[in-house]
């Protein structure tokens, strides 16, 4: 994948100042959302609804699954920009593949800039399929990785797992903390997700409303939210949003903390 830069001016400048070194950090609100291109449970393509759900989440970085663009069946609309102009977001967008006359794949939306981001390629299952890598600057001039997924979804996991571990084995080579999110197609108790919940901490939802899969009668946990290395993130607990019609998926939404890395000592010249 190739690098594009979006917003470099202006974000270089922020490790100059030691300053955030010490300072409290504001929490990161995350969120992953299948929108399965703006159809809801009514078979309706409505993508204002969409909209309006993403807006109540109040999200400051959110993956988004199933999105099209310029595809004919959700009407030629290019939807993640459609989507980012009127939430006021940065953007990017991963595509999986060719579609009716456009693209379909997934995406990052954020607040903070995103200074490049990274299509990582991983092997086709039953279709194919790319982990989106978002490169972006927290509001105390850390960066982190923000990683939206979409694995394979057959009951046969062995597309699934291999997808999920060529994405851990690029998560381990980044260097800076990492967010992996999105529908990961599988359940806790998976071997696709127990590989992830040992590189990192799993938010799991609390209380009893776990499940985000089908919107209208949750009965299965496979959207989530993954935050690595662990000593470098502050976890709060997630939450499953009760939004039965606008998608077949609900979305799920947790707060982070970005702790500071560690103070290289300043040797004496």
């Amino acid at each position: 994948g190739i690098f594009v830069c979006l917003y470099c001016l202006g974000c270089s400048q922020s490790h100059k100042n030691p300053a955030y070194e010490s300072a409290s950090n504001e929490p990161i609100r995350i969120a992953t959302y299948n929108i399965r291109h703006g159809v809801g449970m009514d078979g309706k393509l409505e993508l204002s609804r969409t909209l309006k759900t993403i807006q109540s989440l109040n999200a400051d970085v959110i993956a988004l699954q199933e999105v099209d663009k310029v595809a004919t069946r959700s009407g030629r609309v290019d939807q993640l920009v459609w989507l980012a102009d009127r939430l006021e977001m940065h953007c990017a967008f991963g595509s999986f593949m060719n579609f009716q006359g456009g693209e379909y794949g997934l995406a990052v939306l954020s607040r903070y800039p995103i200074n490049s981001f990274e299509e990582w390629r991983l092997t086709d299952g039953n279709e194919p399929r790319v982990a989106l890598a978002a490169n972006i600057t927290s509001p105390n001039g850390e960066k982190f990785t923000a990683v939206a997924v979409h694995f394979d979804w057959v009951n046969d996991d062995e597309f699934r797992f291999t997808q999920a571990t060529e994405t851990a084995e690029r998560l381990q080579k980044l260097s800076t903390p990492w967010i992996v999110f999105g529908d990961f197609n599988d359940t806790p108790e998976s071997r696709t997700m127990q590989g992830f919940y040992a590189l990192g901490t799993g938010i799991r939802p609390a209380g009893r409303n776990l499940y985000s899969f089908p919107a209208d009668t949750p009965r299965i946990e496979i959207d989530t939210i993954i935050a690595g290395p662990s000593q470098r993130w502050i976890v709060g607990e997630g939450k499953v949003i009760d939004e039965p019609v606008t998608s077949d998926h609900r979305p799920v939404r947790a707060t982070l903390e970005l702790r500071n890395s560690p103070i290289k000592k300043r040797t004496a010249k």
